[in-house]
């Protein structure tokens, strides 16, 4: 069965060309001689990205392997304007960044709902030889071409936008902790790999507040090898401001599985070690005091741990009060999305979507020709067109 939940696309983008300017001179019964009048062409239509918090996945784009905008038209007699192309907007879910699909290089962030970002530009369409008529030039019998079109192939990934990021080994209860503090209603089984999508669910607090916490499917160790799931959809969690660590109460060793993890995260984006983190322990409620404060003593004293049992409701309030303190503490404030900086660690991620897509059998090739803006020719580049009667 086709999931429903799609996380990135490929998809080849290309904005319009500009028209043509019109040569022609006004020639009719009444005024013979009556000069230049070639209308301007029509600018090409461009392409933008457009935020929607309407949209959670981007699988209504899955299938929109090619994304054109209109031509401008060419300009015409009696300096009639030719006809501007549509722009085109491609909705997204906030927290979609796009690469070039044939560099990797960080092309442009959609983080909010309601954001439009220029994707392609359109061409500027030419001017009409009615423009170039001067004192000693009255009749110009030349006028300009429009700009080329912008083509690229792009490449959209969805980073889920969340307050508190689960992560955890498969059957560590992430998912039942969801269920228990939120309306979602994930799927719950006693095997691993029970969570094979991403999902959201929308925590109440107190006096009407509320969060959002992200369930992401498990990691293993060996994960930043391709082991299990790989580390696929850890990027759901990059824009997290907090991580809650789960591990199980009945494991051998806490602290070891909670570096395990901790490692598997830093292999995938150092930057992540930088948020704040909280470890719940989970499945607690065959635990008496007198263990829970043995285990305590061995567990790191660098971050709050808060012991929890989903399914009895065992101190499920504490580890709220704890998220809230630590969301809103003002060391906690989430640095600015997509910089440079932040985005150097990705190159080595985006080699993964040319495997991943062509086993999905989505990487067919597609031939495109990249035109930089920079190299544009300039409008002042005249070229002769055909004289129009």
């Amino acid at each position: 069965m086709e999931s429903n939940f799609v996380d990135y696309v490929k998809i080849l983008c290309r904005s319009g060309k500009g028209g043509r300017g019109s040569m022609h001179l006004r020639h009719v019964k009444y005024n013979p001689n009556g000069g230049p009048d070639g209308g301007d062409g029509g600018r090409g239509g461009s392409i933008y990205l457009r935020g929607n918090h309407n949209y959670w996945t981007l699988l209504h784009l899955k299938y929109e392997r090619h994304i054109f905008a209109e031509h401008g038209g060419n300009g015409g007699r009696d300096k009639c304007h030719g006809t501007d192309g549509k722009d085109i907007y491609i909705d997204v879910p906030p927290g979609t960044v796009v690469y070039n699909a044939e560099t990797g290089k960080f092309v442009c962030d959609v983080a909010y709902d309601g954001q439009e970002v220029l994707l392609l530009k359109g061409g500027r369409g030419g001017l009409g030889n009615f423009q170039f008529r001067t004192a000693t030039n009255q009749a110009p019998r030349y006028a300009q071409p429009g700009e080329p079109m912008q083509e690229m192939t792009v490449i959209l990934e969805l980073k889920l936008l969340a307050d508190v990021g689960l992560v955890g080994f498969p059957n560590a209860g992430k998912s039942t902790l969801v269920s228990a503090l939120s309306n979602a209603k994930p799927k719950i089984a006693n095997y691993p790999f029970t969570t094979m999508e991403p999902s959201l669910g929308i925590v109440g607090y107190r006096d009407g507040k509320s969060f959002v916490m992200a369930d992401i499917p498990g990691i293993i160790e060996g994960a930043a090898e391709g082991r299990g799931l790989g580390l696929r959809f850890l990027r759901h969690i990059e824009r997290n401001s907090l991580l809650l660590f789960m591990v199980p109460g009945d494991t051998d060793d806490i602290r070891r599985e909670y570096e395990i993890l901790l490692n598997e995260l830093r292999q995938f984006n150092p930057e992540l070690l930088d948020k704040h983190r909280v470890l719940a322990v989970t499945k607690c409620d065959l635990l008496d005091d007198e263990l829970i404060a043995m285990l305590r003593e061995e567990l790191p004293q660098d971050l709050p741990i808060v012991f929890i049992s989903a399914v009895t409701g065992y101190g499920l309030d504490e580890l709220k009060d704890v998220l809230w303190a630590e969301m809103n503490a003002e060391s906690n404030k989430l640095a600015a999305i997509a910089t440079t900086e932040s985005l150097a660690h990705r190159d080595k991620d985006m080699s993964r979507f040319h495997e991943e897509l062509v086993n999905e059998g989505e990487d067919e090739d597609i031939e495109i020709s990249d035109v930089d803006a920079d190299e544009l020719e300039d409008l002042d580049d005249l070229e002769d067109f055909e004289y129009e009667d």
